[in-house]
């Protein structure tokens, strides 16, 4: 399954909203259909959201027009802003954005024609690194998993989230895939249902035995059913190794440490914001409180209830026991093994 591809000028992705009763494609040459549909979590996952960051700015130059290389980056730049809008918290979009932007004011000597071709050819090649760095955090993680596990994952890092198979996701993959006996315990994840929706679809498609819980049923399952390890994917990690992911991580990371059981986060390193130091300087999404009581279509909160909807939480670093990217697994002192990655500072951006 593709979350999204670039076809003839034009991205098709698949609508996330609808899953998993309906899989409906879109397929659009419009800058602004693709951010709302960002926006909306049609096409969400923090990989995936570099892709089509990427594939956005060449939309958005493709619908312009520019007459000069000038105009053209101007339209880079309209774009990007456009896209940047969007989803605050997730690292992957603002580090796509700097890479086209950064193409357009390398090339601005040469013809539109053959910068609109460095653009496309960018977007493609942040597609591709895509589609490799999930098959290395899958091998990598794969490394850490029992011959037989139980493992409990949350939200959905699969094919879905990514250009590729995953970066959680593809960990549980690679070690089925190796011919370990995999049963997953799935969160729901509210309130959207990411993990009920998603993560259960994909899992039950890859032919892995999954069981979808609710997200407080978490401490019980560990309690009870021999819980191996935890493992979740990252929107932005610190330099320091806190780690912002969707709403809850926080919960099954302390729940993890109590029950002694490995908690692990998979990310590429293109989602570890080294410019900023710790997960307080994080910004969080907040997402519209419709999502909560009026979720589904079914009103579940009374009128006039004030709600408090963090798309994410930040989980303190001492609560990872390891993170692993496409560049290997990174261990505490997690501020250390970040600094020896020598990443780069700049692209994370103030959102």
């Amino acid at each position: 399954m593709k979350s999204i591809e670039w076809i003839g000028g034009r991205v098709r992705f698949i609508d996330q909203t609808k899953l998993p009763t309906e899989e409906c494609y879109i397929e659009t040459d419009s800058l602004s259909i693709l951010a709302e549909a960002i926006r909306s979590l049609k096409v969400r996952g923090a990989p995936a959201l570099g892709v089509a960051a990427a594939y956005g700015v060449v939309l958005g130059v493709q619908s312009s027009h520019p007459r000069s290389s000038q105009q053209l980056s101007e339209t880079v730049e309209h774009a990007a802003a456009a896209i940047a809008q969007t989803r605050p918290t997730a690292k992957n979009l603002f580090w796509a954005l700097e890479r086209m932007r950064s193409v357009c004011r390398l090339n601005l000597h040469e013809s539109v024609e053959g910068l609109q071709k460095r653009l496309l050819d960018e977007a493609l090649r942040i597609h591709e690194e895509d589609r490799e760095m999930c098959a290395a955090i899958g091998r990598h993680g794969a490394a850490l998993v029992p011959d037989e596990a139980a493992i409990l994952t949350h939200c959905n890092t699969g094919a879905l989230a990514t250009g590729g198979s995953g970066t959680a996701q593809s960990i549980i993959t690679t070690a089925f895939d190796q011919g370990k006996k995999i049963l997953v315990f799935a969160d729901e994840t509210r309130p959207l249902l990411q993990g009920a929706r998603l993560t259960a679809y994909e899992l039950q498609k890859y032919g892995i035995n999954v069981t979808v819980i609710t997200d407080n049923a978490a401490a019980v399952v560990m309690a009870k059913k021999s819980i191996d390890l935890v493992v979740v994917g990252a929107d932005r990690i610190a330099a320091n190794g806190d780690t912002a992911n969707k709403v809850g991580t926080y919960n099954l990371a302390i729940i993890a440490k109590e029950h002694h059981i490995p908690f692990y986060v998979a990310a590429p390193t293109s989602t570890i914001d080294a410019s900023v130091a710790d997960g307080s300087r994080i910004p969080i999404e907040e997402r519209d409180p419709k999502e909560v009581s009026d979720g589904f279509g079914r009103r579940t909160a009374p009128e006039g209830a004030r709600i408090y909807s963090p798309a994410f939480d930040v989980t303190p670093h001492r609560y990872l026991s390891a993170i692993i990217t496409e560049r290997g697994v990174l261990r505490p002192p997690f501020g250390e093994a970040i600094r020896s990655l020598d990443l780069e500072t700049s692209g994370g951006g103030a959102c």
